[in-house]
């Protein structure tokens, strides 16, 4: 999983297409400890065990009072997320850079 500490507080995490992705999200399992930015610019398609673990994770993220900022969602993953009605419960941003610039904003 390439991961990107951008700062003490921000992670950035690039995901792929599975298996890869539920590895990725797996590794956060035990602690988040940071803000995530989840930049889905590589993830062409999202299933429904991938958004469980996604749930998961903003529940964990939650709980530690961290935010989970989601970005560069192709068409049919956020169309995905809008047939679910996901959408409302997850923040969203267009790309790395605005999702960065969204939590220094916080």
């Amino acid at each position: 999983m390439p991961l990107e500490r951008w700062s003490d507080r921000v992670v950035v995490v690039h995901l792929a297409d599975d298996p890869t992705f539920t590895d990725d999200l797996l590794a956060f399992d035990a602690t988040i400890g940071a803000d995530l930015v989840l930049n889905f610019s590589g993830v062409h398609h999202i299933n429904s065990s991938n958004l469980g673990r996604l749930l998961r994770l903003r529940k964990q993220a939650t709980t530690e009072n961290v935010r989970l900022v989601l970005c560069g969602l192709n068409t049919e993953v956020w169309g995905t997320f809008l047939m679910t009605s996901l959408d409302c419960l997850f923040e969203f941003s267009e790309n790395v850079p605005t999702a960065l610039a969204t939590l220094q904003m916080a």
